[in-house]
């Protein structure tokens, strides 16, 4: 995931941490836009008999900014529901599933989906069943077809979905947190006296596990404003601001304004640049108060890591970092958006001035035949970071912008070292172990418990 316990607190409280949020015009229908929000991170399928669920207790939405000054214009906002059919079993189900009204499954999730624009709210539709979990052959054995079901239409164009999901998002977890250790470069690293290393393949650490997803599909009309087809896009989970235990009826009770406990626009934002010391306020904060924290993307502390984890692999960004340059190609990807003429003619994702972290999708770009899993970077512009496909291997992107690779877009006279160009944990979305769907909610099937880790029978 690619802000999964990003912050002290939201690491203990997984129902609530956003961890992936995608925006890209949907391949299939490209007069529409898809919106994917991540919740409840490092999912091991083999989950019973508690499987993972929403949180019942959590406000979840994902926010579109349509006029570029950081705030929600448009909100769409998730609320969830579970009971029991079976309160004497401890089973999640006791027999097959073999549709969302099975009785032979115990416990059941249901959401509302509504729209806000700041003033009012309009309920989408309600009472819309989740899918539940992928157990394994005998108790879900056709998940495919029970998660398609869980496919709500709600009218005017607009398709939800809110359910467990494979995850996408591909990541050498165990390599990078280990002091930056990234394994094709391995034999480049200061090993501070450790036994020397050998180049080696990227291992995924998010291969095998699943993920919660809501999506929602809905006309580009719908979220853009006339003539201004850039949009910002976040997600974020709320908690209202007082909670009780009724030691007496094991309940917990919940009162008081909603307050944000989460949020997630550019992935890797909050994990990789804020520091630890501001991390649980970052996530408490919209996206229009970022200014605060601007001088950690303009000055990041993982660039300057570089040239010393890597001695002299990275000389023109050592010189960068030296010189104290403030990295204006930074701050355009992630806090404004790219202007016009910066990568090409015409290409633009710009929302303005106001520095705010969000994903930022130009809505005019259709989607690409053969896109290319390096977006911009790779020059592909209906990729990252133009929106976010669940292929785009944003790893690698922002490694080597956080390399200099993008600053000579700024800077004409600048060289990008040759490793910035090479730079990658060594992964492509063929090592997540599963495709993407080629329509809504595009996620793919999630692994059941039965078969992980290898969903491949032995021969």
């Amino acid at each position: 995931m690619s802000s999964h316990r990003e912050a002290p607190e939201i690491s203990k409280d997984p129902v609530a941490d956003s961890t992936d949020v995608y925006a890209f015009v949907s391949p299939d229908s490209p007069d529409t836009v898809t919106l994917i929000a991540n919740y409840v991170p490092l999912q091991e399928p083999a989950g019973g008999p508690n499987f993972y669920e929403f949180g019942d207790d959590v406000l979840y939405a994902i926010n579109i900014d349509n006029n570029g000054d950081g705030h929600a214009d448009i909100s769409y906002e998730f609320r969830f529901s579970t009971d029991y059919q079976i309160p004497t079993s401890f089973l999640y189900n006791d027999g097959p599933i073999e549709s969302l009204g099975s009785a032979n499954w115990n416990r059941r999730q249901f959401f509302t989906v509504s729209v806000s624009d700041g003033y009012s709210s309009k309920t989408l539709g309600s009472g819309l069943a989740c899918p539940p979990c992928n157990i394994g052959p005998l108790s879900t054995p056709d998940y495919a077809g029970l998660a398609s079901s869980a496919v709500h239409s709600l009218g005017g164009g607009i398709s939800v979905f809110a359910g467990q999901r494979a995850e996408a998002f591909y990541v050498d977890l165990g390599s990078i947190f280990d002091l930056g250790n990234l394994r094709p470069f391995e034999q480049l690293h200061a090993t501070f006296g450790l036994p020397s290393l050998s180049a080696a393949p990227g291992v995924n650490s998010t291969k095998f596990l699943n993920v919660h997803s809501i999506a929602i599909q809905v006309p580009i009309s719908a979220v853009t404003r006339s003539g201004h087809p850039t949009i910002g896009v976040w997600t974020t989970a709320s908690r209202q601001r007082a909670r009780i235990w009724d030691a007496e009826s094991g309940q917990n009770w919940d009162s008081g304004p909603w307050r944000q406990v989460s949020r997630l626009g550019n992935p890797l934002f909050n994990e990789v640049l804020v520091p630890i010391a501001k991390k649980d306020l970052w996530n408490s904060l919209p996206p229009s108060d970022d200014k605060q924290f601007a001088s950690y993307v303009t000055q990041p502390e993982l660039s300057s890591l570089l040239p010393v984890l890597y001695p002299g692999v990275f000389p023109n960004l050592a010189a960068l970092v030296a010189a104290k340059t403030a990295r204006a190609d930074l701050e355009a990807i992630l806090l404004t958006g790219i202007p016009a003429g910066i990568v090409s003619p015409t290409f633009t994702n710009y929302t303005g001035p106001v520095l705010a972290d969000m994903l930022r999708l130009n809505t005019s770009i259709k989607p690409t035949a053969q896109p290319n899993i390096l977006g911009v970077v790779g020059g592909d512009l209906a990729g990252f970071p133009n929106g976010r496909r669940v292929i785009d291997d944003v790893v690698t992107i922002e490694l080597r912008a956080l390399a200099g690779l993008t600053y000579s877009l700024v800077d004409k006279t600048y060289t990008p070292d040759a490793a910035a160009k090479a730079v990658t944990d060594g992964l492509t979305n063929a090592d997540t172990g599963t495709s993407p769907l080629g329509t809504f909610p595009y996620l793919g099937t999630p692994y059941d418990g039965y078969h992980h880790p290898d969903p491949t029978p032995s021969s």
